[in-house]
């Protein structure tokens, strides 16, 4: 499209992610003219680079885990069963096409244009797009979105160059599997990613610098998934500060400082996942004359989404915490209907966050210490594990856990957390009741199906209530709820 040309549209979407495409099909079924604008590939960053494509890896890894070392326990066996790294990435990248091109169908369905390019703001109501061919038009809009997500951070010293020093764009499109990785960072993305290399035969190490894995997660989650790496051969530091990276040799030495003393750690290769920014930057935003915080690069936003301009609107990564795909999902629809004039607004009891790994993690509202700081000091929490469950038996998968915390004041539901099969599917319950305001009784007497991991739910808020039913009772009595 080599040239310059103008367009106008009613709005305009910067970002083809969660948080873009969701408002812009939203905005396109509410009649509005919409133009989105897409850097790299519709579905952004998770669709593409995260939660899709790493879910495919971390499903093949475990299939293949299952044959190998759960089969002959369990009486299934296989001969010269084999990863093959380059033909999982193959299938992979179908999996992620399939989906890029169901995007592009309902953005097409809801009316919305796209352009692939970059657009850059030029005043609080017009643009400028380039195309990756070098063309460039103006577009004027009445009302914008920024869905630009956010992008991997660096640390100086140990910047990527997408061969032995990677982050996690970089390892979701390997097609061979290096013999050893050490993995700097143990959040989400590193433990994930860092428990999937090490099931298809990597010698994983783990490093992180707080006291444990996945800081801010519920602590007991955290301990329950260290113990699981550490069965499976990944060694695991914590307390551990990154000094400096030696690129010279072979193999690469990175040197920590750990509780024990200084030590050197050598790998073929370093999977860099430190956290994410925002992508805030080159957006034009001053000419704009939209703010973003100096520090961060988080675009202020109101409970519509809105920025300090009251045309301008902000959803996803690039507006708040937590960078959670299902959280851009409904920042972008608020947006959306904001724009569209409906009455919305971005407001929640419950934001539920699940980790991918074996065993999965799941957690939604509050912990017992995080209530007794809220204002609650009879909060209490229970636990019912997996060995009691009869689902979990059947399906050979016993490690595990659910937590239900609860006011012994009121008994009302605060929170549940749980690590085990299917916990990230069941979680959604429990982010369901904290919205309606429910105690743990109304948990305990949801009749949930047999058998299935969701029971552990009830038979948690059974044990809270002192009344179980597959577990001893305990010696302490409370008064009926």
């Amino acid at each position: 499209m080599a040239g310059t040309y103008a367009r106008t549209t009613e709005v305009l979407v910067l970002g083809g992610g969660p948080a873009g495409y969701m408002a812009a099909i939203r905005l396109g079924q509410l009649g509005k003219k919409v133009l989105l604008v897409e850097r790299r590939d519709l579905g952004g960053e998770c669709l593409n680079r995260g939660c899709i494509p790493s879910k495919a890896l971390i499903h093949a890894s475990r299939l293949y885990a299952q044959l190998t070392q759960e089969g002959p326990e369990i009486g299934v066996t296989a001969d010269h069963v084999r990863f093959d790294m380059a033909r999982t990435q193959r299938w992979k990248t179908e999996v992620v096409a399939k989906e890029r091109q169901g995007v592009q169908t309902l953005l097409k369905a809801a009316g919305v244009t796209v352009l692939q390019g970059e657009a850059r703001f030029t005043g609080p109501r017009s643009a400028q797009f380039t195309a990756p061919d070098g063309g460039s038009e103006r577009i004027d809009f009445t009302a914008a979105l920024i869905a630009t997500g956010a992008v991997p951070v660096t640390l100086p010293g140990f910047e990527t160059d997408g061969q032995r020093v990677i982050n996690a764009w970089d390892l979701l499109g390997l097609d061979h599997l290096p013999k050893s990785l050490i993995v700097l960072g143990g959040g989400v993305s590193g433990c994930e990613l860092g428990q999937f290399m090490a099931r298809v035969g990597v010698a994983v190490t783990i490093v992180e610098l707080m006291p444990q894995l996945l800081p801010g997660l519920d602590a007991d989650l955290a301990r329950e998934l260290t113990r699981a790496l550490e069965r499976s051969g990944v060694s695991v530091r914590t307390g551990t500060r990154a000094l400096r990276l030696d690129r010279s040799g072979s193999s690469l030495t990175l040197d920590v400082e750990s509780p024990q003393g200084p030590q050197p750690l050598s790998a073929e290769m370093l999977f860099v996942t430190i956290g994410k920014r925002p992508e805030s930057r080159d957006l034009g935003l001053a000419e704009a004359g939209v703010t973003a915080d100096p520090k961060t690069g988080f675009i202020g936003v109101d409970a519509q989404q809105r920025t300090n301009l009251p045309n301008i609107y902000a959803a996803g990564d690039v507006a708040r915490l937590p960078m959670l795909a299902h959280k851009a999902y409904r920042e972008g629809i608020v947006a959306a209907e904001a724009i569209a004039g409906r009455p919305t607004r971005y407001d929640f009891q419950a934001m539920p966050s699940v980790v991918f790994t074996t065993p999965e993690l799941a957690t939604v509202g509050l912990t017992a210490a995080e209530a007794a700081a809220r204002g609650y000091p009879a909060a209490r929490e229970v636990r019912f594990s997996y060995a009691a469950l009869g689902r979990a038996h059947a399906s050979h998968a016993l490690d595990g856990w659910v937590k239900i915390v609860g006011d012994d004041a009121t008994g009302l539901l605060l929170g549940a957390h749980a690590a085990g099969e299917g916990a990230g599917d069941y979680i959604a319950e429990v982010a369901h009741a904290l919205e309606m305001g429910s105690s743990v009784r109304d948990i305990a007497q949801t009749i949930h199906p047999h058998p299935t991991f969701s029971e552990a739910l009830s038979e948690a808020a059974l044990l809270w209530l002192n009344e179980p039913m597959h577990v001893s009772r305990r010696t302490v009595v409370h008064a009926p709820r």
